[in-house]
C-alpha cells in the first residue's frame, strides 16, 4: 500500500541551449519507487525562469514549442529585468504562458497521458543550466 503523500526532487541539467527536456520517465519511475495506485501526480519546478508542459516530443512539437516562445518572447532589449544573458528578462516572463506546474491523474499507478503527450520540463533561460523539479504524489 502506497502512503498517501509521497515526494521527491529530480535534478535535471539542461545545459547552455534553450531546451524542453522529457520528464515522462522520471515521473513513473517516482510513481513506481512509491508504489502509487490511483491519484494526482504534481510536477512543479521551483525557478522563476522554466515550466512545465504536457506535449508531444520527437516529432518537432518541442522545436516548435521553443519558436513560438521566441516569437511571443524575443530575447532583445524591450524588457524591463535586465540581468544576466541579452534578453534574460523574457525568461522570467515565460512562467505566465508555460505555468511552472502540471497536476496529472495516476490510475492504477500509471500516468494516464495520451496516446502522444508527454511531460517536459520547459527552460528558455541559458544562465542556469541546473535545475530542480519537484515531484508529488497524492492518493
Amino acid at each position: 500500500m502506497s502512503s498517501p503523500f509521497s515526494t521527491s526532487v529530480l535534478r535535471i541539467t539542461t545545459g547552455t541551449t534553450e531546451t524542453v527536456t522529457d520528464l515522462t520517465r522520471h515521473c513513473e519511475e517516482f510513481l513506481a519507487r512509491t508504489a502509487a495506485r490511483d491519484g494526482l501526480l504534481n510536477v512543479f519546478v521551483p525557478h522563476a525562469t522554466a515550466g512545465i508542459a504536457v506535449l508531444e516530443t520527437g516529432s518537432g512539437s518541442d522545436e516548435d514549442l521553443l519558436a513560438a516562445l521566441h516569437t511571443l518572447l524575443p530575447a532583445d532589449d524591450r524588457w524591463q529585468h535586465r540581468h544576466g544573458s541579452p534578453g534574460h528578462g523574457r525568461d522570467h516572463v515565460l512562467p505566465a504562458l508555460v505555468p511552472p506546474h502540471a497536476t496529472l491523474p495516476v490510475i492504477g499507478g500509471r500516468l494516464e497521458l495520451g496516446t502522444w503527450q508527454s511531460v517536459c520540463l520547459v527552460d528558455t533561460n541559458v544562465d542556469n543550466p541546473e535545475r530542480q523539479v519537484r515531484l508529488s504524489f497524492l492518493g
